[in-house]
């Protein structure tokens, strides 16, 4: 089992890419980071962690974008995973993202990873013009269809949301079809079915309950949707514990991740330090 770090970024606070260096440093696996285009002051959509309009992160609103951060990460890392916790694709042009995945795979030598949510805040998704009960089959043709750029020579796709005729586009993705791709949502039965159509893995909310039952219902359905090998699993873990880590291992989980807290770069570098130490990473200087 491994380890990543999850960096809320924002216009202050530490930066990603010093962030990023001190996680590789620590023998961590992976980087990640999370994606909100803006935040509409009123809202109807309530947070799922506070239940209502109210954010628990004021960084919400000075969230960077988070592949413009991960490129940079990618320049200054050289063996650390570097994926998104969660992104929402369907905020963006699919045609235009999918150049924008592909060229940071490539330029970190396919060390990205493709985690996607359905998106909590509806009314941030509504000045995209997503609407709100096709955003699944949106997401899904979106993927679909950025995986066609990712493989073929000569790309195309017809859908409800996503069409474009044969087309030409560079570089692909290390990885075929196209990144380590997880859905960060409950682990609903719905959610489950919808991974492994559509996905690669599962990540975890910091609010998932049964986290467990949820993995072996996953593994269930996933044979009965005669997939290869196992889904990728990930939870985001809350203080390191040793008997739960334990207990994580022993579900076959394949990354745990942590957060790093809201306080000067200073304060996040030592807790980074801390962190490995609980996890007995082994440093790489």
């Amino acid at each position: 089992m491994e380890f990543g770090l999850t960096l809320f970024t924002s216009d202050r606070g530490i930066r990603p890419t010093t962030a990023a260096v001190a996680a590789e440093r620590a023998g961590f696996s992976a980087f990640y980071v999370p994606e909100h285009t803006h935040i509409p002051v009123r809202r109807e959509a309530a947070h799922p962690g506070t239940g209502g309009a109210e954010l628990p992160d004021e960084r919400y609103s000075r969230t960077l974008d988070p592949w413009v951060a991960l490129g940079a990460a990618a320049a200054v890392t050289s063996t650390i995973r570097l994926g998104t916790a969660v992104s929402i694709p369907v905020e963006s042009d699919p045609v235009t993202l999918a150049k924008t995945i592909a060229s940071v795979d490539h330029l970190s030598d396919g060390r990205t990873v493709l985690g996607v949510g359905y998106g909590w805040n509806l009314d941030e998704m509504a000045d995209h013009n997503v609407p709100p009960k096709r955003r699944r089959t949106m997401l899904r043709e979106y993927l679909e269809a950025m995986r066609e750029l990712w493989t073929r020579d000569e790309a195309e796709y017809h859908g409800e949301f996503v069409d474009f005729g044969p087309s030409w586009a560079w570089p692909k993705t290390a990885r075929t079809p196209g990144p380590l791709t997880l859905v960060g949502a409950a682990g609903t039965e719905k959610n489950l079915r919808w991974i492994c159509r559509s996905a690669d893995g599962w990540m975890t909310t910091p609010i998932s309950q049964d986290i467990a039952g949820s993995v072996r219902t996953l593994r269930e359905l996933w044979a009965e949707a005669g997939r290869e090998g196992e889904p990728y699993i990930v939870v985001l873990d809350g203080k390191p514990d040793h008997e739960k880590i334990d207990a994580y291992r022993e579900l076959g989980v394949h990354e745990l991740v942590y957060g790093t807290p809201d306080r000067t770069e200073d304060e996040v570098l030592a807790y980074i330090d801390r962190l490995a130490g609980k996890l007995g990473l082994n440093a790489l200087v």
